[in-house]
């Protein structure tokens, strides 16, 4: 199982849903970071269960202790250890669904793959493993904004077909986002998304969306062509988060729609460097940063698990009827903003360090 990522900042995640907890190993951060358990904390915070009527009623605080790498505040630029324990597991919630596989999840792949899987919760295929990519992740942040002042915001941007108008790239902060508990930043929206996912709770049904990222102050030069170009790596990045099903950057797929004259980013003089007066390129040209905002966006799916009877088989083929129970989230949207950041910073930190040994 491939559960690393990155290549000098690189991240190892593990634990299991259900299990006694899990977190990941940071590899690869500089030394003489500031860093506590709460700059970690904030994050997880955004990303854990029971937050709000709009997430699972599972309640996990996710308190996150630092196991090694640390020392009076300073990272000591060794592999940073990261434990979240698992403080509510309930595996018999998951007894009837041992010999059926619940459609459209990873219980009978994974159980194809392996021959084994973990019946609670589905194990690493869960949301809960993206507790360690937040923890590393926010570890990444924190790095790129005190050394570079690099700032990555991420927002709901849709919930089903409602769909958030202007929000300001240039403008927008975390603090902007965590206004409603949806975190979208319009605020008229943000309340139709509540009622929309409100209503498909209370029918036991689940909805999709998208977030929308922005990572601001990225110096040019950042990423490795041909492969390893910078929309490459965080499409690898965004699409490796759970029931994530698309994603575009910049003009995406209605740059597909335009004419060249259209969609091409003039160079202007701004400041003392060069930048470009639009941004259909979302912030990456040719796999390279070239200094304006990386824009980008990732659509979820709707959480597979739900407590609508759903016609199906089980293993042996044989036909039932699965009602699922447990606690799921209606809608993912609104805890993945976190993620998505955390992912993004993992990628953008490592592409920094790369430049910088590129350069000495």
């Amino acid at each position: 199982m491939s559960s690393t990522f990155g290549t000098l900042l690189k991240v190892v995640t593990f634990g299991e849903s259900h299990g006694k907890g899990v977190g990941a190993v940071l590899d690869g951060c500089p030394s003489k970071i500031n860093l506590s358990e709460a700059d970690i904390q904030r994050q997880l915070d955004r990303r854990r269960p029971g937050q709000s009527k709009l997430t699972t009623k599972r309640e996990e605080p996710d308190r996150v202790t630092i196991l090694s790498g640390v020392e009076n505040g300073k990272t000591l630029g060794v592999p940073i250890g990261l434990l979240v324990a698992n403080k509510d597991q309930k595996p018999g919630d998951y007894d009837a669904m041992q010999f059926v596989p619940r459609p459209s999840h990873a219980d009978y792949t994974y159980q194809m793959k392996y021959g084994i899987r973990s019946v609670s919760g589905g194990g690493r295929s869960s949301a809960r493993e993206t507790v360690g990519r937040v923890a590393a992740g926010a570890i990444a942040d924190k790095f790129l904004f005190e050394t570079f002042g690099i700032e990555i915001v991420a927002w709901v941007q849709s919930v089903g077909d409602v769909e958030a108008s202007f929000v300001d790239v240039d403008g927008i902060s975390r603090e902007d986002v965590d206004q409603t508990i949806v975190r979208c930043p319009d605020r008229i929206t943000a309340d139709r998304m509540i009622q929309c996912i409100d209503e498909v709770r209370d029918r036991n049904d689940s909805i999709g969306g998208a977030v929308t990222c922005v990572c601001r102050n990225v110096p040019p030069g950042l990423g490795e062509p041909v492969f390893d170009k910078v929309e490459a790596k965080l499409a690898q990045a965004m699409l490796s988060i759970p029931a994530t099903k698309g994603f575009e950057i910049g003009s995406g797929f209605a740059g597909a729609r335009m004419l060249g004259s259209q969609h091409n980013d003039p160079f202007i003089l701004k400041g003392e460097r060069l930048g470009t007066k639009t941004n259909f390129s979302g912030g990456v040209q040719g796999g390279i940063t070239n200094g304006e905002p990386i824009v980008f966006r990732v659509a979820f799916k709707p959480p597979a698990t739900i407590g609508v009877p759903q016609k199906t088989v089980d293993f042996e083929g044989k036909q039932t009827v699965l009602e699922a129970k447990g606690r799921h989230d209606p809608c993912v949207v609104p805890r993945a903003v976190a993620i998505v950041e955390c992912m993004a910073a993992l990628v953008i930190g490592d592409f920094a360090l790369q430049q910088k040994y590129r350069e000495t």
